[in-house]
C-alpha cells in the first residue's frame, strides 16, 4: 500500500515516517550542537516536602500491592528503552559512560533521510576531535513546502565524551577535546520533502581533480532530482566560494514515476553512475549516467510487484543484480538484462510491508530486513529456491514497532544497526551463539536477545548509517540528527 492517499491531511503522519514539528535552529550558516541538560539539575527538592506518612502520601500497604503487580511484569523493574512507557513529566538522559562519542543536532526542519558523504581524510581514522559530511533533505510542513532543501552538511569538532576511553586514540589528538562540535551546511532550494536520498562518487577523472559527488533525491512530488554537489563540499574548505545559483539546479530530473516513492539505490559496481527508482505504484526504473555526464532512464520498468515498492538494493558482487522489498511482503531478485523485466526470484518473507532491506558488503549471500511488525531478520540468499518458502537464518521481534532501517556494519559482517519506530537504534552482534550459556545471561530481563549488543534513545528514529572510514560511528537521524560510537562496537 501506498505511504499515504494524495488527498490526506498535510499534518498527517507519513506511514512509518511521522511528521514530527518544526525545530529551532539559529539562522547562521554555522551552528552549534545543543547539548545535554543537567539530567540532576531539578533533582533535589526542599525537606519540607518529605512526607513521613507514606513515600507517595498512600499507605504503604496499598503502594506496595502495586508495585508487586509491576514486578509481575517486570521482575526486576527494569526500563528497557522503547518498551517501557515514560510517565508524564519524565525524560530520558543518556549514560555517558557507555558511549565514546555522542552529538546531537537540530536541522530546520525534520529529515526523512540522509546519507554519509565519503571524504578524503583517509580510512579507519580514530583522531578526535572528528569530521565528518553528509547530505540530507527536509520534510517542511506541506503549507511550507518552499522552505524544504537538500543539506548538504560538514560536521567538524567531534569531540569523544570526557574521560572516555582512550585505548583506540592517538596520541597526537587534539588536545582541545571539550570545544563545541560545529555544523556548516550549504543549502540547495527543494520544492518538495525528501523521502529518501542516497549518494553516489564518480571516480575522479584526473589525479588532480576530486570525485564527483551525486545525489539522487526521491521527493513527494515523484519527481526523482539528481544533484551535483561537489562544489558544495569543496566550498567548506575554501573559504569566499560562492556557489552559483546554475550550480544549485539538478543536473538531471527523473520524470518516469506517477507516483511518489521512497526506494533508491546506486551501484558500487558502475562507478560512473547506475541509478535504481521504485516507486509506489510497484515500478521500478533504471537511470544510467553516460560517457559524457549526462543521464539517460529506460523507460521500461521493472514490473512484478503488487504494491509500493519500498527499499531497492544492488547487489554488492554482481553488476546486474538487484534486489526489491515491498509493502507485498516480498522480496525479489532481478537482472537488469532481463528483456521480459520480471524478476528471477519472489520471495514471502513477511505477511505485512517489507520497509527496509540491506545487501551485506562482506558475505553478498546474506540479504538482512524489516518489516511493518517490528521484525527484522537475516536470508540466505543460497537458500532461495523459486518452489520454496524461505526460512531465515535468523529472526528478532526484539522492537514492537516498524522497522525503519537496517544496515550492515561495512567491515564486519556479524554486526547490524537498526532503527525503529519505538525511538531506538540497535545494534546487533549475530556472531553470538543462542547455545553459549555465558551469552544467555540478560540479567534476568526477558525477551532480550543475547545478540542485543546497545540500544540508543532516538526520538522518531527514521534512518541509521554507519560511518564507513570511521569505524564503529554511527549517524541517526530522526527528532534530532545523532552522531555516536558506543563502547560496544
Amino acid at each position: 500500500m501506498s505511504k499515504r492517499t494524495a488527498d490526506e491531511d498535510s499534518a498527517g503522519p507519513l506511514k512509518g515516517r511521522s511528521r514530527p514539528d518544526a525545530m529551532d535552529i539559529d539562522d547562521d550558516k554555522t551552528n552549534e550542537m545543543g547539548e545535554f541538560e543537567d539530567e540532576f539539575e531539578d533533582e533535589f527538592e526542599s525537606e519540607d516536602e518529605i512526607i513521613e506518612a507514606g513515600v507517595d502520601g498512600r499507605p504503604d500497604a496499598e503502594r506496595e500491592a502495586e508495585e508487586g503487580a509491576m514486578e509481575l511484569d517486570n521482575p526486576q523493574g527494569t526500563f528497557i528503552v522503547g518498551r517501557t512507557k515514560l510517565e508524564p513529566g519524565q525524560t530520558l538522559s543518556p549514560d555517558p559512560t557507555t558511549y565514546r562519542m555522542l552529538h546531537n543536532l537540530s536541522t530546520p526542519w525534520p529529515c526523512l533521510s540522509f546519507d554519509i558523504i565519503r571524504d578524503g581524510l583517509g580510512d579507519n581514522r580514530s583522531v578526535y576531535p572528528m569530521t565528518m559530511y553528509t547530505v540530507t533533505g527536509t520534510q517542511a510542513e506541506n503549507t511550507k513546502a518552499s522552505d524544504n532543501s537538500l543539506m548538504v552538511m560538514k560536521l567538524s569538532a567531534l569531540s569523544k565524551m570526557q574521560g572516555g576511553d582512550d585505548d583506540d586514540s592517538s596520541d597526537d589528538e587534539d588536545d582541545d577535546e571539550d570545544s563545541d562540535p560545529l555544523l556548516e551546511h550549504k543549502s540547495i532550494p527543494l520544492n518538495s520533502t525528501t523521502n529518501r536520498i542516497r549518494a553516489h562518487q564518480a571516480p575522479a577523472t584526473g589525479a588532480s581533480q576530486t570525485p564527483t559527488t551525486l545525489t539522487a533525491t526521491m521527493t513527494e512530488s515523484t519527481n526523482v532530482y539528481i544533484h551535483d554537489i561537489t562544489p558544495h563540499l569543496a566550498s567548506f574548505d575554501t573559504p569566499g566560494t560562492i556557489i552559483t545559483p546554475q550550480q544549485n539546479k539538478p543536473v538531471c530530473t527523473i520524470r518516469a514515476h506517477k507516483s511518489e516513492g521512497y526506494a533508491v539505490d546506486w551501484s558500487t559496481l558502475h562507478p560512473q553512475g547506475k541509478l535504481l527508482t521504485g516507486d509506489n505504484d510497484g515500478l521500478i526504473y533504471v537511470t544510467t549516467r553516460t560517457d559524457g555526464g549526462g543521464f539517460v532512464t529506460d523507460n521500461r520498468p521493472f514490473t512484478g510487484h503488487t504494491s509500493s515498492v519500498e527499499e531497492l538494493q544492488w547487489s554488492p558482487s554482481e553488476a546486474s543484480v538487484f534486489a526489491s522489498a515491498s509493502s507485498d511482503g516480498t522480496i525479489r531478485v532481478w537482472d537488469v538484462r532481463s528483456k521480459a523485466r520480471k524478476p528471477a526470484l519472489s520471495m514471502q518473507v513477511s505477511n505485512v510491508d517489507v520497509n527496509v532491506m540491506s545487501w551485506s558488503r562482506q558475505t553478498t549471500h546474506l540479504l538482512a530486513s524489516g518489516d511493518d511488525a517490528g521484525v527484522w531478520g537475516v536470508w540466505d540468499l543460497r537458500q532461495w529456491k523459486s518452489d520454496g518458502k524461505p526460512t531465515p537464518i535468523a529472526s528478532f521481534d526484539y522492537h514492537k514497532e516498524q522497522i525503519t532501517s537496517v544496515e550492515w556494519h561495512p567491515t564486519d559482517d556479524s554486526i547490524v544497526a537498526v532503527s525503529a519506530g519505538d525511538n531506538t537504534v540497535t545494534i546487533w552482534d549475530l556472531a553470538v551463539e543462542l547455545d553459549d550459556e555465558e551469552s544467555k545471561d540478560t540479567g534476568g530481563v526477558a525477551d532480550v536477545p543475547p545478540q542485543l549488543l546497545f540500544v540508543h534513545y532516538q526520538n522518531l528514529a527514521k534512518e541509521v548509517h554507519w560511518h564507513p572510514q570511521i569505524p564503529g560511528v554511527l549517524a541517526a537521524t530522526g527528532e534530532e540528527f545523532s552522531v555516536f560510537r558506543t563502547i560496544s562496537v
